[in-house]
């Protein structure tokens, strides 16, 4: 999602002027697009805002400015404590209001003209009543063949270690016609896949000329009719909201990948019960179960989040053995992370730090193993490839398996944006190297 949004932020500046610059140091304007799901990733901003201070003091040197904005969810949920550690940030602009840059921008040009000096960073993270994809200009070329395409955004789950309701709001799910139509400009661009994106996209419930009914596996089912479109993706799932159509999109729909994230965090029903997750480990396996019957090949990858407060070994060893039961492709693994204002940030009984690194050591290293046996299914198979960039080495390509494995391959840069099929010859615990066999375009 911040990748979508960091694109879409660079599609309403380039009407004032501005063109990316690979390096810091050169630019008018530097955007820190943050994320606040973890501790880490919130701590990292501000010692990104410390290096970039020092860029921002070399310009004024020079007579020269710089603005410095911090978007995304660290700028909603802690806007005020930016403004209070780095008074030097010009700009703070939560993910729902980023559409407003280019009135803030007018609004410092405004204050510098008149000489009323830098002030107070200007703060926007209010939730706007109207949606921001009402304000958005039209995607610019894609960078990739492959593209991101938001359709819902917030989540109602209120799972309690999640700041997400909290900095992207409610569900919000966008029209279907607004959705075609982005979907229909990028395949005009070049764009071959297209990854739909929301924080729980499977709670889509869209409408189309005013009905409402849609839902993510009716929207799936229209979008693969545009004829260029190869290759169609969603992430992330939640659990609970998974429904018949979504089982049967992947039954039906050749365009659909047989890849499929769904997060389950724990694999014990107390914890999943205290995160407030409205599923267990029994029904999750029933989803998983259905979604193989219908679309046999299908693989999985999954979010796991370790030492939740009060997590016991017993709880722990019933994630183990969830994890043997699925036989995971991939799968996200996390100490847990106190978040500000979420529930389980005050609950008491706290696992450790110690036992947390423990357990998380024990889980990774049974997903890895279980991530390269599905690696190395794949020696000797023929997969279809969709080659997306050059890789880091003279004549080699790198592309994206179904099942979203890295690929690389020695192949002719006119491949880039056509599915090839390849003969795999090696795999490693991320990524696949194989051959072409042919060059022949295929479904898939």
């Amino acid at each position: 999602m911040n990748v979508y949004d960091s694109e879409r932020m660079a599609d309403l500046l380039k009407p004032l002027g501005f063109i990316i610059t690979e390096l810091p140091e050169d630019a008018d304007m530097v955007i820190l697009n943050t994320c606040h799901i973890r501790e880490k990733a919130s701590e990292k901003v501000y010692s990104e805002l410390g290096r970039i201070r020092e860029y921002k003091e070399a310009k004024r040197l020079k007579d020269q400015n710089m603005v410095i904005a911090v978007a995304g969810c660290t700028a909603q949920a802690e806007g005020e404590e930016i403004l209070r550690r780095a008074k030097y940030v010009d700009v703070i602009v939560g993910p729902q209001s980023y559409y407003r840059l280019p009135q803030i921008l007018a609004e410092i040009e405004r204050k510098t003209v008149v000489g009323e000096g830098p002030g107070r960073g200007i703060l926007e993270i209010d939730f706007p009543v109207e949606s921001k994809f009402d304000f958005l200009p039209e995607s610019a070329e894609p960078q990739s063949v492959s593209a991101f395409l938001s359709i819902q955004e917030g989540c109602d789950k209120f799972c309690h270690f999640c700041v997400v309701p909290y900095t992207r709001g409610a569900e919000y799910s966008r029209p279907v016609e607004t959705i075609y139509e982005e979907a229909c400009r990028l395949v005009e661009k070049g764009v071959q896949e297209i990854t739909l994106l929301g924080q729980n996209v499977n709670a889509y419930h869209g409408t189309f000329s005013d009905r409402e009914g849609w839902t993510l596996g009716r929207l799936i089912q229209y979008l693969s009719k545009i004829q260029a479109l190869k290759r169609i993706r969603y992430v992330t799932s939640h659990p609970a909201d998974v429904n018949e159509e979504q089982i049967n999109a992947h039954r039906d729909i050749e365009k659909l990948m047989p890849y499929l994230h769904l997060p389950i965090q724990s694999g014990s029903d107390r914890i999943l019960k205290l995160m407030n997750r409205k599923h267990t480990a029994s029904y999750y396996l029933d989803v998983i179960g259905k979604l193989r019957s219908a679309r046999p090949d299908i693989a999985f990858s999954s979010d796991f989040i370790v030492g939740y407060p009060g997590e016991t070994d017993k709880d722990f060893e019933d994630t183990l053995e969830l994890v043997a039961k699925v036989n995971f492709a991939s799968a996200f693994s996390f100490k847990y992370s106190p978040r500000p204002g979420t529930p389980a940030s005050v609950l008491d009984d706290q696992v450790p730090e110690e036992v947390k690194t423990e357990r998380l050591a024990r889980l990774q290293s049974l997903l890895f193993e279980q991530q390269t046996a599905f690696n190395q299914s794949f020696i000797g198979k023929s997969i279809s490839v969709l080659f997306e960039k050059q890789g880091r080495h003279p004549g080699q390509l790198m592309g994206r398996s179904p099942y979203l494995q890295s690929v690389y391959v020695e192949a002719a840069p006119r491949l880039i944006g056509q599915c090839v099929n390849i003969l795999v010859t090696h795999a490693s615990q991320n990524s696949l190297t194989g051959t072409v066999i042919t060059q022949e375009k295929i479904a898939i």
